[in-house]
């Protein structure tokens, strides 16, 4: 088991500034010579990188409701290993996931047995946010409230007021963080700009973890952190596309778990990295991964760059796995419409047409059956998050059999075509056991 502690923070609802306090945590412990890292609840790509640009680590996605739970064991222990503290990273409100299934922020609290430290967005309220606090204090025996930091206080009084009204509770306000300006992330249709893209991503984080630094108490905060749960034996992670797999990163194709390319690196395959957006072709390899991303941004480029798309072409043509999900799945198809209704000829391996002139989001997480085309078990777990929609797909076969997290019934998605298949869908894991 890992030496560190692990918190959670987490917050009512989103937009209650979670993440942005949550960086500047990550940025004040880490200048106090604390050795963490950190996680991210859900199924989530870009607050991770934004993660990583503040504590200099890696950080792993944690999904109570598509992750076996012995896998979220172990990705925490592996990611804690040898160092002191683990901060994790609520997803929307603290209690908020599937109707049925266990997915929330509070579940994955409940199964770590970790504490969770509330960020309460106090702009429009005074005392009342004590009642707040005692409703989720109270609301589930499982899942522990230990502390709370105050956000976006409009004067020392403002949050004097607070705190005196939450002086008979057994939580201790953590600090007040006084409302800022500069501290909002620029965002876009599928959430935050990645942290890549950020103009002063460095500005921005220095800033963050000044106002932390300045009021919060750092020490408090850390020794409200719990042991990390023992994981008993190390869970198997989905097996490799092949011994060698070429995968797209860019700004088009930033969607990748982590947990899975590192899962796919220790049953020895080796990865390399390529650019569609720099006209690279894929490496050679037994398998070509285009992940999620942001394609339709760069539809137009994507479509000039015919060595990226020869090159894909040529890869089917050796036979090689080709795997689309998301804006991959949109780059392998025949055609792609912008959001200004212009056509862009995409790499023409699926006879799919996609489209973002028209944006209905769709939006959740998915069971997955599949027959074998990919080298995983028959059943996965995963999620759909894009407004873009197929506007029209030819004859072929479909990847998936799907199904929502209720249980309700889907249908086919996705598309193969001898070695070239992909769907909306983003893979998470194997079926969680019954």
């Amino acid at each position: 088991m890992a030496d560190a502690s692990g918190i959670v923070v987490a917050a009512p609802s989103s937009g209650s500034g979670k993440t942005v306090a949550t960086l500047g945590l990550l940025r004040a412990l880490s200048r106090g010579g604390r050795q963490l890292v950190s996680a991210k609840v859900g199924p989530d790509y870009i607050d991770p990188r934004y993660h990583e640009a503040a504590c200099g680590r890696p950080c792993v996605n944690l999904d109570g409701w598509a992750m076996r739970h012995d896998h979220v064991r172990c990705l925490l222990n592996a990611a804690a290993q040898d160092l002191d503290l683990c901060v994790v990273e609520g997803v929307m409100g603290l209690f908020d996931g599937p109707v049925q299934g266990f997915g929330s922020t509070a579940d994955l609290a409940a199964l770590l047995k970790l504490p969770v430290v509330l960020v309460l967005d106090v702009r429009t309220q005074a005392q009342s946010a004590a009642a707040l606090v005692h409703g989720f204090a109270t609301f589930r025996d499982d899942c522990r409230l230990a502390g709370v930091i105050l956000n976006r206080t409009g004067s020392p009084r403002h949050a004097d007021m607070i705190e005196a009204a939450l002086m008979d509770r057994s939580i201790p306000v953590l600090g007040a963080i006084p409302n800022a300006q500069g501290l909002d992330l620029p965002s876009r249709h599928l959430g935050l700009v990645q942290a890549g893209e950020h103009p002063e991503l460095e500005t921005f984080i220095s800033l963050a973890a000044g106002l932390v630094a300045d009021h919060i108490d750092l020490d408090r905060f850390a020794a409200l952190a719990g042991p990390l749960p023992a994981a008993l034996e190390p869970a198997p992670a989905l097996p490799p596309l092949a011994q060698t797999i070429a995968v797209a990163r860019d700004e088009a194709f930033g969607f990748a778990y982590t947990h899975l390319l590192e899962g796919w690196h220790r049953q020895g395959a080796e990865i390399s990295i390529f650019s569609p957006l720099a006209d690279e072709a894929p490496p050679v390899a037994g398998a070509v991964f285009l992940p999620g991303g942001y394609p339709e941004l760069h539809a137009g480029r994507l479509a000039a760059n015919t060595t990226f798309l020869d090159g894909l072409k040529q890869a089917a043509t050796r036979g090689a796995l080709v795997y689309g999900e998301c804006g991959g799945f949109m780059v392998l198809g025949d055609q792609l419409t912008g959001a200004d209704g212009e056509d862009h000829a995409m790499a023409g391996l699926l006879p799919v047409h996609t489209s973002f002139a028209e944006r209905k989001l769709q939006l959740g997480y998915r069971r997955l059956e599949q027959t074998g085309a990919l080298p995983w078990p028959g059943a996965l777990r995963g999620h759909e998050f894009h407004y873009s929609v197929l506007a029209h797909q030819g004859a072929c076969e479909s990847l998936f059999t799907a199904a929502d997290s209720s249980g309700n019934d889907l249908g086919a998605i996705g598309a193969k075509r001898g070695s070239v298949m992909g769907s909306y869908a983003h893979v998470i894991d194997m079926e969680v056991p019954a």
